[in-house]
């Protein structure tokens, strides 16, 4: 009896990752017998037992007769712990990189038997010195200051755009180089041309691939997921050159199918960059998400999750937005008088003063140094709230208010009308929060653009900085 009691009884259970969990009970001589369970995925057929220790070994059914036979790919190309540890989006966007890596490594390989014609590869007439001269200049006209300019764009609040934009102008490049033999004559030019925008490409590019990586890496293993990126990377790159010895000998002799396969694999690479970055859903705010999720709050009343606004979000235009809200901007940009800080600082109690210049629907924000990122997407939404007064479409009731007040003329002053939208947000903004929170987005955190200028100013007895 007590032996069949130890059957049906479950001593313990084991589960790898999410996967299904496997119980484990006692069998009759005293071993224990695990269920098949989440094994099921590795292809197991049937219950193995563990001999206690000390029986024969040739009995004893290991778990490691259980491994999953893509165990060991799977840990070079995937983070360990796939796919909890990482971002649900972590696949699909792979899958699609690596579909563009392959046609941009087919790509490359065009343009590098290009220039390397247009240099004299092949050519009697042509000298060593002249080639080498021309490789060196290629590969040295090129400004320093590249890399500062793209450090000033904040590549991080618009990750999505600027990865597009580095890959779409990584085919200009190489565009660049197919041509350049073309016109022998500009042909330095053209080259040095190319190696400029390339240079553009691997500053936006690596900064936006660890923006990715940290958005992907799920378990503080940024580490971990950018080296099996670097493992993928490495293994489309060498299909692309086994591809690309058997494809450059075809070309070759044709420059027009030349150009032709390379127009399609561009037109493959931009696709699949394309389906890449819209792949993504980013869980944190930029100004272009909290315009999209404030836009459908205030029309419909509910908050857009992730995935829907992600979904929306332009990725063609967007990394460019028109200079509509700054955030941090410098006091003395806002006032010259006691008069104008004292019309700022009236009417509300949060550590953030804005001016609105309604004939641009300009908004500038002056952060306080206590200002944390509860306060700057307060801050943000305030900002794009006064611009959705000059907007179209439906509003909230104290909302349309104001903006039949805005519309009316004479116009009445703008601090007047902040002082108002002050009043409202703080009913409106307390709710819009708690929406963001439930519908998944991360408000401890924001990719709001904010530059490094913060203030302190006189306040209030009663007012009280969070």
């Amino acid at each position: 009896m007590a032996d069949d009691v130890g059957l049906e009884t479950q001593l313990c259970s084991e589960q790898f990752g999410s996967g299904e969990a496997r119980g484990c009970r006692a069998a009759a001589d005293g071993s224990l017998q695990w269920e098949v369970g989440g094994w099921r995925w590795w292809g197991l057929s049937r219950a193995f037992t563990v001999k206690p220790e000390g029986r024969d070994a040739g009995e004893v059914g290991a778990p490691r007769a259980a491994s999953p036979p893509l165990s060991g790919l799977q840990a070079v190309f995937l983070p360990q712990g796939f796919p909890d540890s990482v971002s649900p989006d972590y696949l699909p966007y792979q899958l699609w990189d690596s579909v563009q890596a392959f046609a941009s490594s087919l790509s490359g390989s065009l343009a590098t038997q290009a220039v390397l014609l247009g240099i004299g590869v092949g050519n009697a007439k042509a000298t060593v010195s002249a080639a080498t001269a021309t490789w060196l200049v290629k590969g040295e006209l090129h400004p320093r200051s590249l890399t500062y300019c793209c450090s000033q764009s904040k590549l991080d609040c618009n990750a999505k755009q600027w990865r597009l934009f580095a890959d779409i102008l990584n085919d200009v490049a190489m565009f660049l180089e197919i041509m350049a033999p073309v016109y022998p004559i500009c042909f330095t030019m053209t080259v040095s041309t190319s190696n400029l925008a390339k240079c553009i490409v691997s500053v936006a590019g690596g900064a936006t691939r660890a923006a990715l990586t940290v958005h992907q890496a799920r378990r503080n293993n940024m580490a971990d997921v950018s080296a099996k990126d670097s493992s993928q990377e490495t293994l489309v790159n060498l299909a692309g050159l086994l591809v690309s010895l058997l494809m450059l000998p075809l070309v070759s002799g044709c420059p027009g199918f030349s150009l032709g396969c390379f127009f399609f694999l561009t037109a493959l690479h931009i696709y699949a960059n394309y389906r890449a970055v819209r792949s993504l859903v980013m869980e944190t705010l930029n100004e272009g998400r909290l315009r999209l999720v404030l836009k459908h709050y205030l029309q419909r009343g509910e908050v857009l999750d992730p995935t829907a606004a992600n979904r929306m979000e332009p990725l063609w235009t967007g990394f460019w937005p028109a200079p509509s809200l700054s955030l941090g901007v410098p006091l003395h940009r806002l006032v010259s008088s006691v008069f104008e800080l004292q019309q700022l600082v009236e009417g509300h109690q949060e550590p953030y003063l804005l001016c609105w210049n309604q004939s641009r629907n300009q908004v500038q924000v002056v952060l306080n140094q206590k200002a944390g990122p509860k306060t700057v997407l307060r801050a943000a939404t305030h900002g794009l709230m006064l611009g959705a007064l000059q907007g179209d479409g439906p509003l909230p009731a104290e909302l349309e208010e104001l903006r039949n007040q805005v519309r009316a003329g004479p116009k009445k002053e703008s601090w007047v009308i902040v002082k108002e939208t002050h009043q409202v947000l703080d009913m409106l903004f307390p709710k819009f929060l708690k929406g963001l929170q439930d519908a998944g987005w991360k408000t401890e955190k924001h990719q709001l653009e904010v530059d490094e200028w913060r203030a302190t100013w006189l306040l209030s007895p009663e007012k009280k900085v969070l």
